[in-house]
């Protein structure tokens, strides 16, 4: 695909419009963005970071919807805001030095977990649930963790952020999701930062595919805000099952794809 041909503009605009939509619901977009941004011709370094740009748009699109409802409030998360930032900082400066392959095993096996929390856990949903830990130890640990892993490797942060809020701090899924938003857009604006200083940034088409983030984040929040667990749960269902799909299948030494090939072969 030529870059900036005004076919290919449109396309990564669609695309960015729907991962808007996808991600605010559930997370995930990132399936989406960096394939089409792959095949419209920039190096993965470049779109990694055209990424960050681009989704930060949609994560802030999102917030602000969540805010005005007022569904969330940020000047409360002040720690966990903080403590996702530094680890999005330290994630992003370290991907620039090693190999996040190694996580490509580990990262599929987690998601399929969730997809089953989801599916057999009867309290994630529209009602708050028992809170296991305090909101500074869960900004210590999962926000940290979280923040890093977005900095340095990316794939469905956004679901495991709202997992980790339902689990751990016993909110509901709406709850939940909204909360997500302003770490995710935290762990955003820090890596993109850390990306613009290493020049990998293109402007023209983040800048494209941002406005599309924004209004696609837009009707997600809303559908969101207007459903709660009936259309969060299903769709972070989905998205861990695409995720997990997408890094097992992309990965021809991921432990999983092996273990399926052998199984295959054997049962032929």
């Amino acid at each position: 695909m030529d870059l900036l041909t005004p076919e290919s503009l449109g396309i990564l605009f669609a695309v960015g419009l729907l991962a808007g939509f996808v991600d605010s619901i559930a997370g995930g977009g990132g399936l989406l963005t960096i394939p089409a941004l792959l095949a419209a011709g920039l190096s993965p370094a470049e779109a990694l970071a055209t990424g960050k740009l681009q989704s930060s748009f949609g994560s802030l699109s999102a917030t602000i919807k969540f805010v005005r409802r007022g569904e969330v409030h940020p000047a409360s998360m002040r720690t966990m805001i903080l403590c996702t930032f530094i680890g999005a900082g330290a994630g992003a400066t370290l991907v620039q030095m090693l190999d996040p392959s190694f996580l490509r095993d580990v990262i599929p096996i987690l998601l399929i977990g969730i997809a089953i929390y989801l599916l057999l856990s009867p309290k994630a949903g529209d009602v708050d649930a028992h809170q296991r830990i305090g909101e500074h130890a869960f900004a210590l640990s999962i926000g940290t963790g979280i923040g890093f892993y977005d900095g340095f490797f990316g794939p469905g942060t956004g679901t495991f952020f709202a997992i980790a809020f339902v689990s751990l701090l016993g909110y509901n899924l709406r709850k939940a999701t909204a909360h997500t938003k302003v770490l995710n857009l935290t762990s955003n604006v820090a890596s993109l930062l850390f990306f613009i200083a290493g020049g990998h940034v293109l402007w023209t088409v983040g800048l494209l595919m941002g406005v599309a983030q924004y209004i696609g984040a837009q009707a997600g929040a809303h559908m969101v805000i207007r459903n709660g667990a009936r259309v969060v749960r299903p769709m972070l269902v989905v998205a861990s099952i695409v995720i997990t799909a997408k890094l097992v299948w992309s990965d021809e030494h991921n432990i999983l794809r092996e273990l399926f090939t052998a199984a295959t072969a054997w049962i032929a």
